[in-house]
Formats: structure tokens, sequence, C-alpha cells
């Protein structure tokens, strides 16, 4: 399999528009559904969008590579990870990398997930990219 780079300006503007919804949501949502969820779903979204600025394979399983990731970074809430990485007196590594673990978190990020895997197999298959298997 050869990866095929190519710089994707659609999915470069996916990921703005993306970017600075996840940012409103952090800035502006405080609680509730939008805060504590929604902004998780879009979270992957955003990861897989920023991956095909530069990626013009679609991966069958790259769905999964981001959720196992987003888990893993979720798993690392769990334990502290921000802290043990020395960056706990850092606002922004405690934003991105976060503090608190939630299983709820772990839900959305499927869900997310699930939005790209059909993307992937509904949307693309119409306009037909080339497709490489993992």
């Amino acid at each position: 399999m050869k990866i095929a780079i190519a710089f994707n300006f659609k999915f470069l503007i996916a990921s703005l528009v993306l970017f600075v919804a996840i940012a409103c949501i952090a800035l502006f949502f405080n609680t509730g559904f939008i805060r504590y969820h929604f902004g998780d779903i879009l979270i992957v979204i955003f990861i897989w969008c920023f991956i095909r600025i530069f990626i013009r394979n679609r991966f069958k399983w790259m769905w999964l590579c981001i959720f196992i990731f987003a888990t893993l970074v979720e798993i690392g809430q769990y334990f502290g990870l921000v802290y043990l990485l020395g960056l706990g007196h850092s606002q922004l590594a405690r934003v991105v990398i976060g503090t608190t673990f939630d299983p709820w978190d772990i839900v959305m990020y499927f869900i997310g997930c699930i939005f790209v895997l059909l993307y992937e197999n509904c949307w693309m298959f119409v306009n037909r990219l080339p497709k490489d298997e993992f």
C-alpha cells in the first residue's frame, strides 16, 4: 500500500470550521450536552479531517485508529497524564489533553467515528475517490 500525500483544500476548510466550533464550545459553553458530549463527537471528526488534509488515501480502518487514539487520551486523563508529563501548569495542555476522565466521552468518540465511517463509505463512494485497504 502506498500513501498518497496531497494537499486537500476542502478538508483544510472543514478542519478550520471544526476547530473554530470546538474552540467556541470550550470557551462559551460551561455545562450541558454541547459542552460535555457534542464537543467530543466533533473532536474525532476534526482529527479525521486534519489527517485528510495531507493524506489522499482512504483507509478502511482509519476511523478505528482515531477511536483508539481518542480512547487512549481519555484513559490518560484517568491516570492524570497531563500531570505525569509535567504539564499541569499549562492551561493549554490541560484543555488539549484534558484532566477529567468520563466514560461517556469514549461513547461520544465512538459516535463521532461512526459519522466518519458513514461519510467514508457513503459519500466518498458516490464521489469514487481511490480507496486503499490497510
